[in-house]
């Protein structure tokens, strides 16, 4: 069975975000995932997203992780 690479999306409280502005695509690799957010973090700022985790087949690998700039 192929790993599945997700984000879990939070808020500034730490409660977890979906809609459809939301990617739930499952990246084949951990690479895959971090490339799509590279491109993509600025989008989900705008969607109120404040952290994302990373998952692997469901497990967190790392994460929270913020968004917001230092």
């Amino acid at each position: 069975m192929a790993d599945a690479w997700t984000w879990r999306y939070l808020d500034a409280d730490g409660a977890e975000l979906s809609g459809d502005a939301l990617t739930t695509t499952a990246f084949p690799t951990q690479v895959d995932a971090e490339a799509w957010l590279s491109e993509s973090w600025v989008d989900l700022a705008d969607e109120d997203v404040d952290a994302v985790t990373l998952l692997r087949d469901g497990e967190v690998v790392y994460g929270p992780m913020s968004l917001g700039t230092a």
